[in-house]
């Protein structure tokens, strides 16, 4: 007589892994825990922590909207002056006009591309931040930040 092969029952408790055999699928840390920020938010939170750096300062920069943008249109309308295409931009500013608020753009991607490590990206994100501020203002970088321009 034939015996019938029973059917494999199910192992207790969760399951381990998938059916490829690659591990558990789904988020490595909880959202709260830096790791899961994308590379935008934490390049975003660099640019707010060099603006709030500065804000210490210059109380009137809570009047300027900062932005950050992923790259510079090229076309030389990108922050409201003409500029060299030969040259990718690593910020701008957009002056006040009626009814807006003057703008200062930090382009994400020229400057992930010229940083290594986050250390290094966030003095750079600095470096564009007080730059463009000294523009609007119609001031030195190193009248905005004293120490800037130091390694």
């Amino acid at each position: 007589m034939d015996n019938p092969v029973p059917p494999r029952a199910a192992a207790p408790g969760p399951r381990r892994r998938d059916r490829h055999g690659r591990g558990m699928r789904g988020p490595v840390a909880p959202p709260q825990v830096p790791l899961a920020a994308s590379r935008a938010e934490a390049f975003a939170d660099l640019v707010q922590d060099s603006v709030d750096r500065l804000e210490r300062r210059w109380p009137q920069l809570s009047e300027i909207d900062f932005l950050v943008l992923e790259v510079p249109r090229l076309d030389g309308t990108g922050t409201g002056d003409g500029w060299d295409v030969d040259v990718v931009p690593l910020g701008g500013t957009v002056p006040a006009r009626e009814g807006r608020r003057a703008r200062v753009v930090v382009y994400r991607r020229p400057v992930e591309i010229r940083t290594k490590g986050r250390d290094e990206r966030a003095a750079l994100v600095h470096e564009v931040v007080v730059e463009q501020v000294a523009e609007l203002l119609g001031l030195t970088p190193e009248t905005v930040d004293p120490r800037y321009g130091e390694d």
